[in-house]
């Protein structure tokens, strides 16, 4: 395969990308992994640059000095020479994660000067991740300005949400000005529903609740494959408790942290960076190093995670009348069955019952004989969905 797409995950201190091969074919779903990696640790002392083909092989494994990887520009550049010398002929297009697509994008876009400045303006929605994706297209705009760039959006797949479940009980002209509940995650939601279709088509159509837990966890109600509500809201700082930051938060303590004479950009890094299992264990935002520990801080925060994220999966069964079936996905969702075991025991009331081997193993299907609700474990493929939607923007 001569022509190539790109996808980039940027994030604020890490910028994951993979290659698909186009086929000649026009069906989209028979683009081909060649490769994937990462850089980690950008802006510290001690980044990282990996790349391996999609058979496994190691294609790179090199620790960077610190200028090497000093923002996001610069991992997108390393990504770009390193590419330039191994392909015979650049990408045919760039897909872009980007969180937050506001009140109007609700589908992927071509990008273009008016686009970026649209998504700019988007910025103090999504601090830690829409900065570090537009910086990613800006560079791409500057070394090869005529590459096709498309964004597709984690808030697009629940533009499909009532006006009630979109609404918060503000003013009205706050949400004619864009106060409103968007959902975030979107693109693995996408892909889950999507993939459920081919493993339960029944259940697929039915009351699905998707629980995506991982560094950002969130969860989503859907019915007759539509996103119906979500446990996140405005921003990605709403819902489930994440790895750093809190969830659900009583706007109150906002209110109290400004009294206290903490500054907006004081708020904004406790909310985003030093809460959620971080805050509350005090140990890691990791939840296996918490799972390790043995203080009561860190079981806390697990029995937190778990207590909370039931009662998020419970309250989404309002919107959707009941519940057909749970998919965990995600990193924590998808490899923690301790997690899971803990949310289920809480969710034993809507008979949500778990076969320990079944869920030990992280079978597909983890539920028990008994169970009335299905769980299934499906692990989430984000950057296919991106390089699809690239695929078909430009065809």
């Amino acid at each position: 395969m001569d022509d190539t797409i790109l996808v980039v995950n940027a994030g604020s201190s890490s910028f994951k990308f993979r290659l698909y091969g186009v086929p000649a074919t026009q069906d989209p779903a028979a683009l081909e992994p060649l490769l994937d990696g990462q850089v980690s640790g950008i802006g510290g002392r001690q980044p990282h640059f990996k790349v391996k083909a999609a058979d496994g092989q190691r294609l790179a494994d090199q620790l960077l000095t610190p200028e090497a990887a000093r923002d996001i520009g610069a991992a997108q550049e390393l990504l770009s020479n390193w590419l330039a010398d191994r392909l015979d002929n650049p990408p045919v297009a760039i897909g872009h994660r980007v969180v937050h697509g506001g009140p109007d994008f609700t589908e992927p876009v071509r990008v273009d000067a008016e686009v970026l400045q649209q998504l700019h303006a988007l910025v103090p929605l999504a601090p830690l991740h829409q900065p570090s994706a537009l910086e990613a297209i800006e560079v791409i705009r500057r070394i090869a300005p005529d590459m096709a760039q498309v964004a597709c959006f984690d808030t697009a797949f629940h533009r499909t949400h009532s006006g009630v479940a979109d609404r918060y009980a503000i003013p009205e002209a706050m949400f004619e000005q864009g106060v409103r509940r968007y959902g975030f995650h979107g693109l693995s939601y996408e892909f889950i529903q999507r993939r459920m279709r081919e493993i339960a088509p029944a259940l697929a159509a039915g009351r699905l609740i998707v629980a995506h837990l991982g560094s950002g966890s969130s969860a989503c109600a859907m019915k007759d494959g539509l996103s119906v509500d979500s446990t996140m809201g405005f921003t990605a700082l709403d819902g489930l408790p994440m790895s750093t930051r809190p969830g659900r938060l009583d706007a109150g303590v906002v209110l109290w942290m400004m009294e206290r004479g903490m500054t907006p950009e004081q708020v904004q890094r406790v909310l985003y960076k030093e809460s959620g299992m971080l805050g509350l264990s005090g140990i890691s935002a990791d939840m296996r190093e918490i799972a390790a520990s043995d203080t009561d801080a860190a079981r806390r925060a697990r029995e937190y995670f778990a207590w909370r994220t039931a009662e998020g999966i419970a309250g989404l069964c309002v919107a959707i009348g009941g519940l057909d079936a749970l998919v965990f996905t995600a990193g924590v969702g998808e490899n923690d069955a301790a997690a899971r075991a803990l949310i289920c025991e809480r969710l034993d009331w809507l008979g949500v019952r778990l076969d320990a081997t079944r869920n030990q193993g992280c079978a597909t299907l983890i539920s028990a004989e008994d169970s009335r609700v299905a769980v299934y474990v499906v692990p989430t493929n984000e950057e296919l969905v991106i390089a699809e939607h690239t695929l078909a923007l430009l065809r």
